[in-house]
């Protein structure tokens, strides 16, 4: 897994930012860098990585170049890289040492931070972002059943016009660990402070996601973006040199209540 870490050399010591990054998403996807430079900016080191079966490789980190690896991932993978890089950022020594993290996840992201808050209290605060409320949610109910008849099924990449293609073995996951792939029900059970923010336009993930969270966890802080989309307003490629006016609204949301 590629990971890059975000710091101004003058707060090697600063709190760590662990960024997970969402569906057919890499580290380096659209304003990913600036949302970096920005928290560093502010006194946190930021850490983000690219998901072991993301779809991208080591030689092409911002290309889907490895489809077959996309194919063959499942969700307990991904908390077990959740895991890894804490493990690695909580274990290490120098610029990366640290005894516990902050969390922040985007769309499914989102769904693997709130589960992994609950697995591990190294995470202090979670901070999520457009999440999923159930990994479900992520494709229509009714294709399941053809998708288990041929072994596979396939989702367009509106950027790039890639077929991605999804095993079975990710649904199969699904039904063999319900309790521990269930977001609502370990959204219940976080004790660390989370916010949760939102777009209201969000046609990707829409708002009664972040609803059913809230619902799920009431100690939870909520913030609704106006107007905001799934990405804040980011795109990829991003070309602007400053964040996008909802992305920076992040931004400055999550660093306060880290900061709390």
């Amino acid at each position: 897994m590629l990971m890059d870490l975000t710091y101004r050399t003058s707060k090697k010591n600063a709190p760590l930012v662990i960024f997970a990054h969402g569906f057919k998403g890499f580290k380096d996807w659209g304003a990913h860098n600036l949302v970096a430079n920005y928290f560093a900016e502010h006194g946190f080191r930021f850490l983000k990585f690219n998901f072991s079966h993301n779809g991208t490789t080591a030689d092409n980190p911002t290309d889907f170049a490895d489809l077959i690896a996309f194919a063959d991932n499942t969700f307990s993978i991904e908390l077990e890289d959740l895991k890894s890089v804490i493990d690695f950022a909580c274990g290490g020594s120098g610029i990366v040492a640290a005894k516990e993290v902050y969390l922040i996840g985007h769309s499914m992201g989102g769904g693997m931070g709130i589960i992994k808050t609950v697995e591990d209290h190294r995470i202090k605060k979670l901070v999520t972002m457009a999440s999923i409320s159930g990994f479900r949610n992520l494709w229509p109910k009714e294709i399941e059943e053809q998708w288990r008849l041929t072994g596979i099924t396939y989702m367009i990449n509106k950027r790039t016009g890639q077929q991605m293609p999804l095993k079975v073995s990710l649904l199969d996951d699904l039904d063999k660990h319900p309790a521990r792939l269930d977001i609502l029900a370990h959204a219940a059970k976080i004790e660390q402070p989370w916010l949760i923010v939102h777009g209201d336009i969000d046609a990707t993930v829409p708002l009664s996601h972040a609803e059913e969270l809230k619902a799920a966890q009431p100690n939870a802080s909520f913030s609704v973006v106006a107007d905001g989309d799934h990405t804040f307003g980011a795109t990829h490629p991003y070309t602007e040199n400053v964040l996008p006016g909802h992305l920076l609204e992040f931004c400055k949301q999550a660093i306060s209540f880290f900061n709390e």
